[in-house]
């Protein structure tokens, strides 16, 4: 019988196939919370949704193809998922230029300068973000209300902008409302337990581990109830007021989804767990006494730039040296 001749897939290949399939797999854990805002702001959550992965998709495309010269990777999915995550930290309501100038500055600036995925510093889609946040805050900070109601008490703020103005108290805000998310906020801020539902398919499915995602938001917690504790509050704040950082604003996004991001977090889990805490402090320090009501973005950010000095202290001992 004749010798039959084996020819494995080139390692580019097997490295596209895989993070094609990574990326997929975000995209759908991403799906429950999409459902959920949709039926919270109707159908302009759809159009800011749409439009982000379009524009991510064609800028990326477009530099490839005639900027970089290289192989187009598109497909691999990684653009489409920081659409998605990009629209999730805007209002439904935001105009649709503004939608393409994120998406501009998430591929263009933060993702394709750097050479494109796997090469990035920084999460492009939270790039993007904070751009648009700074450069047009008035848009960024106005949320329609929510079509099916809302939560009176909050006026058309979001839950972390009415207790920073004084508006309510977190007890205000029940867990089951910071739960369910009819209230003002940005698509990916209004459905805590879609995205619970996405973390723990992201689990099976082994695309991250639980590292990252529990050490913010336990660390959030644990600042939070400190917090509380010295500043003499209530019994009942103790607990009410790390619940609330918790459900509230982008938190879950941010901890399960951007935190995660393999380009942009440490390599190892002990790294991953000193980036972690280090997102979930800064985030409470802006929370409590910065000038943003939601720190998440910037925290992230600023930890990603610590990414490289984690890696270089934080590494697992090389075999057969003890």
């Amino acid at each position: 019988m004749a010798n039959k001749l084996i020819v494995a897939p080139a390692p580019h290949v097997q490295t596209s196939q895989s993070t094609a399939r990574i990326m997929r797999d975000v995209v759908i854990a991403l799906m429950p919370a999409l459902v959920v805002s949709t039926v919270v702001f109707g159908a302009d959550v759809l159009r800011v949704t749409a439009l982000s992965v379009a524009a991510c998709v064609a800028f990326e495309y477009l530099i490839q193809k005639f900027m970089v010269r290289g192989a187009v990777t598109v497909t691999n999915w990684s653009a489409v998922v920081t659409g998605v995550l990009l629209g999730f930290n805007l209002p439904a309501s935001i105009p649709w230029w503004i939608v393409v100038m994120g998406a501009f500055v998430a591929i263009a600036v933060a993702k394709m300068t750097f050479g494109g995925l796997g090469k990035n510093p920084f999460n492009p889609a939270l790039v993007g973000r904070v751009f648009l946040l700074i450069a047009y805050p008035v848009q960024m900070t106005t949320f329609p209300l929510p079509v099916n109601g809302t939560f009176d008490a909050l006026s058309g703020a979001t839950p972390l902008a009415a207790v920073k103005q004084g508006i309510v108290t977190p007890g205000t805000v029940g867990a089951q409302e910071l739960l369910l998310g009819n209230m003002p906020g940005s698509l990916g801020e209004v459905a805590a337990l879609a995205l619970l539902c996405g973390f723990v398919y992201l689990l099976w499915r082994r695309v991250i581990t639980w590292h990252i995602p529990v050490t913010v938001l336990v660390t959030m917690a644990v600042f939070a109830f400190v917090a509380a504790l010295c500043s003499g509050q209530s019994e009942a704040a103790l607990w009410q007021l790390p619940l609330f950082h918790v459900l509230a604003g982008g938190a879950i996004l941010g901890a399960v989804f951007m935190a995660t991001d393999y380009s942009t977090s440490p390599m190892t889990v002990k790294g991953g767990v000193i980036f972690a805490v280090g997102i979930g402090a800064i985030t409470m320090c802006i929370r409590l006494w910065g000038a943003y009501p939601e720190g998440m973005s910037f925290a992230i950010l600023i930890m990603n730039a610590c990414v490289p000095l984690i890696n270089k202290y934080v590494k697992p001992k090389r075999f057969g040296v003890k």
